[in-house]
């Protein structure tokens, strides 16, 4: 396990001087955003985006970034090197969707200032001024940072949800609800398994 972390940033820095690497990982870029537009459905103040949607005002007001086409995403792994570089559960949560239990990640109660990390390719996600306790048992804040999620339809357990998920990889993270505090109303619940933390250097 402990030579996991090392095999991972060797491989994501060697993407990020040379674009491409042996083990089929691709960093793609798109210019191509969906446009915002206001709507007062329900749906809209969740904030979706799949083909053919467009981006909402709530989504711009809680500060989410726009979203680009779901097939362009910077770092692409085939299913085998995602489980060869990531634990198991931290591949479930990320890879498949699935979702740890409440009140089980230690990130729940990190309290510290710094800046949470996508697990799975290392971007910076969440910063810990955001973070806040939801009573809910997994981390949430009420923004990301800039250019940092995406987020979609989530049609499953026969509900409409809002599903974010790293803008770089697509690795999963979680949802987004609209009853979080101000300033955005959002409250991102993330699982902790999806996130790495870093703190500020003292």
């Amino acid at each position: 396990m402990s030579s996991k972390p090392t095999r991972r940033t060797a491989l994501f820095a060697m993407a990020g001087l040379a674009g491409t690497t042996g083990l089929g990982l691709m960093w793609r870029s798109s210019g191509s955003f969906a446009s915002s537009s206001k709507s007062s459905s329900a749906e809209a103040t969740m904030g979706h985006t799949m083909s053919g949607d467009t981006m909402t005002q709530a989504n711009t007001t809680a500060g989410l970034s726009p979203l680009i086409d779901p097939e362009a995403y910077e770092v692409e792994l085939t299913e085998a090197q995602w489980r060869e570089l990531l634990e198991p559960d931290r591949f479930k949560v990320l890879r498949k969707h699935a979702t740890e239990r409440s009140f089980t990640s230690p990130l729940n109660d990190e309290k510290r200032a710094g800046t949470f990390h996508c697990a799975g390719c290392d971007l910076p996600v969440y910063s810990s001024e955001t973070k806040y306790n939801s009573g809910t048992g997994w981390p949430s804040f009420w923004q990301s940072l800039p250019d940092a999620v995406r987020t979609k339809k989530d049609r499953s357990l026969f509900m409409v949800r809002t599903e974010v998920h790293c803008r770089r990889c697509k690795g999963h993270f979680g949802h987004i609800f609209n009853d979080g505090p101000q300033p955005t109303g959002m409250r991102h619940c993330i699982n902790g398994l999806a996130l790495t933390f870093k703190a500020d250097a003292a």
